[in-house]
């Protein structure tokens, strides 16, 4: 994503704290006639579906279809699974209470038994844990981007049922083979969502925000897919302020962000940013920006060496991540009359 053109001299007094708020009416506004346009005009359909998950991002795009389309074209969803938090049904219930939009729960654990997506995780595990097995739970984490210029390898922490705590480095087959395993679960999720979307003629509203959208922090064909994603362009500093601005319930806008995918409790942070999403909204707009490193270290109470690296993080996981929002190559036809004539 490229930033606004601004010169040179007027970055160091451009780049504060606040650099990110916005007009949220207008804002709403703004979204929400582009979001009526695409589903009523573009794509001929009568309403959203939207899966929630009790998180800000869904909480916050449920709101905006309220507001685009009314409460009798929101169609809710909640789709958790063995190793959802515990409170995560309970959320998305209340946050479409709150919407006055229904709701249908479907627990789709069965549905990743069948393809073998616990059992291809744990299997990945062993490949490096060979004690972990059933009562288990685990999570896989990432070093800090900040702390040095140390090739970042993801580990696996592992809880056995005595409550042990064990840690491992992945080697690549490992994991790969968790992550293709994981991604059964956003998979499987957005094929309901399209399932409930063809069902009462809707369209699927996706939730990544543009920290999420921008750094590959998505399934492809799995919550990187909907028909139409209304907060991809907010930073997710920006999307808290479009939430109190609806009325997102107070409970909503101070849950911690999650992955709510791995058994053990898990926060973005250590999955994937490494750093907290009111610093990384800001260092993105900042290399968006190109505010240096210089300038921006004292906003992000972070050193220039720092900022550094999270500068080259955001440029490396643009490149690795480019696959997962490419669209399909299509093969031009040949040209000429004679082109498909075969020589005897």
């Amino acid at each position: 994503m490229s930033g606004d053109t601004l010169d040179r001299p007027q970055l160091a007094t451009t780049f504060c704290a606040d650099v990110l708020r916005l007009d949220a009416e207008a804002e709403c506004e703004r979204i929400c006639a582009a979001m009526r346009s695409a589903v009523f005009e573009r794509f001929r359909r009568k309403g959203a579906i939207v899966a929630l998950s009790g998180g800000i991002d869904s909480s916050t795009v449920g709101a905006l279809c309220v507001r685009a389309f009314g409460p009798e074209r929101v169609h809710g969803l909640s789709l958790p699974e063995r190793d959802s938090s515990s409170g995560t049904p309970s959320m998305s219930r209340g946050v479409a209470e709150h919407l006055r939009i229904p709701i249908v729960e479907e627990d789709i654990t069965p549905v990743l038994q069948a393809v073998g997506c616990y059992e291809r995780r744990d299997g990945a595990i062993r490949q490096v844990m060979p004690d972990y097995g059933p009562g288990w739970k685990s999570k896989i984490v990432l070093p800090s981007v900040i702390e040095s210029d140390r090739l970042r390898i993801y580990s696996v922490i592992a809880e056995d049922p005595d409550g042990n705590r064990h840690e491992q480095r992945l080697s690549q087959s490992a994991y790969l083979g968790i992550l293709a395993a994981t991604n059964f679960k956003q998979r499987v999720r957005k094929m309901l969502e399209y399932h409930w979307a063809d069902r009462l003629h809707y369209a699927v509203a996706g939730t990544p925000n543009l920290l999420e959208y921008d750094q590959g922090f998505f399934v492809k064909l799995g919550d990187g897919s909907a028909d139409l994603k209304p907060i991809a362009h907010l930073y997710k500093t920006q999307v808290y302020q479009i939430a109190a601005h609806l009325g997102v319930p107070e409970e909503i806008l101070e849950r911690p962000p999650t992955t709510d995918t791995y058994s053990l409790a898990q926060s973005q942070e250590e999955f994937y940013f490494s750093l907290p999403y009111e610093k990384m909204d800001l260092c993105l707009w900042a290399k968006n920006h190109s505010v240096t490193p210089e300038q921006a270290a004292p906003v992000l109470e972070l050193t220039p060496e720092q900022v550094v690296r999270v500068y080259r993080d955001i440029e490396a996981k643009r490149r690795v991540t480019d696959y997962l929002a490419a669209t399909p190559v299509l093969v031009p036809q040949a040209s000429g009359a004679d082109a498909y004539e075969v020589t005897p």
